[in-house]
């Protein structure tokens, strides 16, 4: 979709730059229209309309190419093809046109929105850190697909070998924001693992998405019980990787610490470490799950999504120095990346967003493994193709259950040395109602627009591999395990 293309000229390809052209589309309009266009209401609401579409902003200004891409969002809910759409503006005028669709479509209300969240930006030019994987979806094809450009935003996005850089980086203030994994925020806010400075988890920019890949070699040990001995890659200590590992395996008796050896490995290296047969398997993002069985080295043993349905992973990461400096600017940004992750979430995109993350300065990847990730129809080695369409999902509402899940985690296997006040630490740093704010005006503007995961309570109660995880009981819940560090 061009966003510097006014959705009301009838004159356009909108939606598909190729022409769609067909016969009977240049119909001379109708006695319908000529009827509409005689309708005193409706002559009133042209009037309206067209000083609405004044815009009060300069023709190149982002402002107006704001607008124009959320008209053209509304009008594409209801025409679905850009031949459906010239017809009808062929047929009534485009002001008559959207007299009578603002009627049902909210465009006073969406160029408000605009011109609130356009006020003002404080800072245009940004740089945001991506490490390589699929978790990273809506911020890799946020740049791919422009919509951070949509939004009036001048981003680069800079590849990140690994989660230590990342953090680094962005502690350093190279970045002005990142691609987190979910534990980070909290940890680097908590001091573990680093100095101590405010991050803040803003979004999730995936949920589920990953695996437990095992070398070729392990087919015939399904059950964990087996993999005493065994050495583990993950991607960092503070990640849901390494916490899910740690879950799984101690509920099937397994101690992390002593049984196992788990080891930080560098996502775009774990197909190399397994194929060299450093580790027996790891716990790891995607593409490099499916790029295991796609090389012929490794099976999935078991999706993460298996161990907790729509978990966190990796989250939109930004400092509170950033927020407190530029509230504008983080505010645009936000309404950017909540963009690219309904749309990522969307099945009929699934493989246009892998498609414009396989380059070489994204992901580096085969289309078809990419496809096979987010489509969620794919060969797990072990001689099926599953279809599990939610495989990965992109569900952006952080809940305070996961960030006080994620800390029971850290407390239980002592990276957290001291019981804290997890709900404390939990409301400061997952940004759960400042997000649920900029989600619901969002969909006020947009009525297409319907988030599936903001939760009726604050503290939803999760189902975690079988066990409830209830918020409300947290110490209870970090000493109820078999195998913990607490006692």
């Amino acid at each position: 979709m061009s966003m510097d293309k006014d959705p009301f000229d009838p004159d356009v390809d909108l939606w598909n730059e190729c022409s769609e052209r067909s016969a009977g589309e240049d119909a001379e309009p109708t006695s319908v229209a000529d009827v509409l266009k005689s309708t005193p209401s409706v002559q009133a609401e042209n009037e309206k309309f067209l000083q609405l579409r004044e815009y009060q902003f300069e023709p190149e200004d982002p402002g107006a190419t704001m607008v124009r891409a959320l008209e053209s969002a509304a009008l594409h809910s209801i025409f679905k093809t850009d031949v459906n759409r010239r017809k009808f503006l062929k047929g009534v005028g485009a002001s008559t046109a959207a007299a009578i669709l603002s009627q049902f479509l909210p465009f006073e209300a969406l160029q408000a929105m605009t011109k609130d969240a356009m006020k003002n930006i404080e800072k245009k030019k940004l740089k945001i850190g991506f490490v390589p994987i699929t978790c990273a979806t809506p911020i890799i094809a946020g740049h791919a697909l422009g919509y951070y450009n949509k939004y009036g935003l001048s981003v680069d996005i800079i590849k990140t070998a690994g989660w230590a850089v990342a953090r680094d980086k962005c502690m350093n203030g190279e970045y002005d924001a990142s691609h987190l994994l979910s534990p980070m925020p909290a940890a680097m806010s908590m001091g573990l693992g680093s100095a101590s400075q405010d991050w803040r988890m803003v979004t999730n920019v995936n949920t589920n998405g990953q695996a437990i890949v095992l070398a070729n070699k392990h087919k015939e040990k399904q059950d964990p019980k087996d993999w005493k001995g065994f050495k583990f890659g993950v991607p960092f200590e503070y990640s849901m990787h390494n916490l899910l590992l740690r879950l799984y395996v101690a509920e099937h008796g397994i101690d992390p610490d002593k049984d196992i050896q788990i080891r930080v490995i560098p996502p775009p290296e774990m197909v190399a470490n397994l194929r060299a047969e450093n580790v027996d398997g790891y716990l790891a993002p995607d593409p490099f799950n499916q790029r295991a069985v796609y090389d012929g080295v490794g099976f999935i043993h078991k999706l993460t999504k298996d161990i907790w349905d729509q978990h966190p992973c990796c989250c939109f990461g930004i400092s509170q120095k950033f927020i407190d400096e530029n509230p504008n600017t983080f505010i645009v940004l936000l309404t950017a990346i909540l963009d690219a992750t309904y749309t990522a979430e969307k099945t009929d995109q699934r493989v246009r967003f892998a498609e414009s993350m396989a380059p070489r300065n994204y992901l580096n990847q085969p289309e078809a493994v990419l496809k096979q990730i987010l489509t969620g129809v794919y060969p797990d080695g072990l001689g099926n193709i599953k279809k599990v369409p939610d495989r990965i999902s992109f569900m952006p509402y952080p809940t305070q259950s996961m960030g006080t899940w994620i800390l029971s985690q850290l407390r239980r296997w002592d990276y957290i040395k001291s019981d804290v006040d997890y709900k404390s630490i939990s409301e400061q740093v997952f940004l759960s109602a400042e997000t649920e704010k900029r989600m619901k005006e969002m969909a006020d503007a947009n009525a297409d627009l319907k988030w599936k995961d903001i939760p009726e309570v604050k503290y939803p109660v999760y189902d975690v591999y079988g066990k409830s995880y209830d918020p409300g009981q947290i110490q209870k819940y970090i000493t109820s395990f078999d195998i913990t560090r607490v006692s």
